[in-house]
């Protein structure tokens, strides 16, 4: 895997794997997403130069709001929040793995003992967890901090 925060870009290609590549394309950068922003529009994602659909949530209070999706030949995959560090990888509504990467390029993966794990699944969930990282706050801990931050 290849990993440019600065240009926003991630590669994800390997023996037996579908080249994937997640890129910004314009505008400036974010600080709190990894590859920079969390705008669709603002995002390419192609499957061995194919273009694929890449649409995102905004991202507020609770650990679902901050879900991506990616529909790639027809297959629906979702990236979503399940815990403070880690994200589940779901297949047309089926989880197939577990993802942690916390911003740096690099992912942890464990995958599901009950599901087909597809090569274009380890592609993809490489590429979406190292664009967007994983995990989330519980929605308990966001309020404390917007309470804790008025009192100031």
């Amino acid at each position: 895997m290849e990993f440019d925060p600065v240009a926003g870009a991630v590669t994800v290609s390997g023996d037996g794997l579908p080249r994937v590549e997640l890129r910004r394309t314009g505008g400036e950068a974010d600080a709190h997403t990894p590859v920079g922003t969390r705008a669709a529009d603002r995002l390419a994602l192609t499957v061995d130069g194919a273009p694929a659909a890449l649409a995102l949530a905004k991202g507020r209070l609770t650990r679902r709001s901050y879900w991506v999706d990616a529909v790639c030949g027809g297959v629906r995959y979702r990236l979503v929040p399940d815990s403070f560090a880690g994200s589940r990888l779901l297949r047309d509504g089926r989880r197939v793995g577990s993802l942690e990467c916390d911003g740096d390029g690099r992912v942890d993966a464990s995958w599901s003992d009950t599901a087909k794990v597809l090569p274009l699944d380890v592609s993809v969930g490489h590429a979406l967890a190292a664009g967007f990282g994983t995990g989330a706050q519980p929605m308990w801990m966001t309020a404390t901090e917007i309470v804790a931050d008025l009192l100031n």
